[in-house]
């Protein structure tokens, strides 16, 4: 090979390296303080919003400190200072100390989380997404001790099952009906909490004391286990989503036309795409196609006539797909088989259904 192909390679080489660690490396806010002190209701994400462009990669920026290794050891009162180490961004910190012969004192539950897990800690013991046949198969509610169609807590209802006395069980109702946005495959029907319950009495018609309930109970709905992994879990540790395909925004929790920031969205991956909890994604809108007419001039999609919009599904010469439009971040908290619930945790823009999520923008390279 000869010595201009291989400082061609080497130039190369040399370039692809460094677009990666350009991607990698921290972008900190401009105006960024140089140090906080941590305050109550402070979250690891809010925190790192005062010092980060892309505040979900915190972890990289206490990446080298040991004290904070589990962000369970950063409490109210401590000083975070921001220094430099090997020209890298990162946090340190000092306890905060009382002023007492005890020193410092914490309560367990004391030591600031990733996310405000109170945002989501209802969707993590109630909605599920679980296929069609499955749900259909499980015991059902056949009514109840008492006269009314709707039971709330205390009352016993009736399950079509011999269940074993003591076993706390969900009442479901069966909810939406998912499908992908590309191929149109089933992904699976929603089921939504509407009580908790514990068996009291066992036989082919079981005995069950509703012990909570988010709705009434009504004959018709069915029962499952509630498990202990459905439970919330120490805390979420984001990191970049990489996946083969987009993800595409399968719907609103609330069935909201549009979503906003802190709103939980369902989205169209799961376990078996290689989606997990604490997985971020960028969202984004799909650009718009613009056609081109006659007479040389752009026509936006809901300006154009009949034959323009059959020019453009037929011929790319005169249509031209503008660039896609960042809305924001989301983080997956709940996986699911097909499916995954996510929290949107920054929005620039209204979120909706069928909005793209791909790997987020400070890790992708550039071309």
């Amino acid at each position: 090979m000869d010595s201009p192909m291989k400082r061609l390679i080497l130039l190369g080489l040399i370039l692809i390296n460094c677009s990666f660690v350009f991607a990698d490396t921290l972008t900190l806010k401009s105006g960024h303080p140089d140090s906080y002190v941590v305050e109550k209701g402070d979250t690891l994400w809010d925190i790192s919003a005062h010092f980060l462009k892309d505040p979900w990669r915190w972890p990289k920026l206490w990446g080298v400190n040991p004290q904070i290794a589990n962000p369970h050891l950063i409490y109210p009162g401590d000083r975070l200072t921001l220094v430099f180490i090997d020209g890298e961004p990162r946090l340190v910190v000092k306890p905060h100390i009382r002023k007492s012969p005890e020193g410092r004192k914490m309560a367990k539950d004391g030591a600031i989380p990733a996310v405000n897990l109170a945002l989501i800690n209802s969707y993590l013991i109630q909605n599920r997404v679980v296929d069609r046949d499955w749900f259909d198969e499980l015991p059902m509610v056949l009514g109840g001790e008492s006269e009314s169609k709707h039971h709330i807590v205390g009352d016993v209802i009736y399950i079509q099952a011999e269940l074993t006395v003591g076993d706390k069980f969900g009442v479901y109702e069966k909810g939406r009906e998912f499908v992908s946005y590309e191929e149109g495959e089933d992904l699976g029907v929603e089921a939504i909490l509407t009580a908790s319950g514990r068996v009291i009495e066992s036989g082919s018609v079981s005995k069950v004391r509703l012990l909570s309930n988010y709705r009434e109970t009504v004959a018709g709905t069915r029962v499952m286990p509630i498990e202990e992994d459905s439970l919330m879990p120490a805390y979420f540790m984001p990191r970049a989503a990489n996946l083969e395909t987009p993800a595409r925004v399968l719907a609103s929790e609330k069935e909201l036309r549009e979503m906003g920031k802190l709103d939980v969205a369902y989205i169209d991956k799961g376990s078996i795409d290689g989606v997990e909890a604490g997985h971020v994604f960028s969202i984004y809108r799909d650009g718009v196609d613009v056609v081109i007419n006659g007479s040389g001039q752009p026509v936006l999609p809901n300006e154009r006539s009949s034959y323009e919009t059959v020019l453009s599904s037929v011929s790319s010469d005169n249509s031209i797909k503008m660039p896609d439009v960042y809305r924001g971040k989301l983080m997956v908290f709940k996986v699911f088989d097909k499916t995954s619930m996510g929290l949107i945790m920054i929005n620039e823009r209204p979120v909706r259904v069928e909005d793209k999520l791909l790997t987020p923008d400070a890790l992708l390279v550039s071309e």
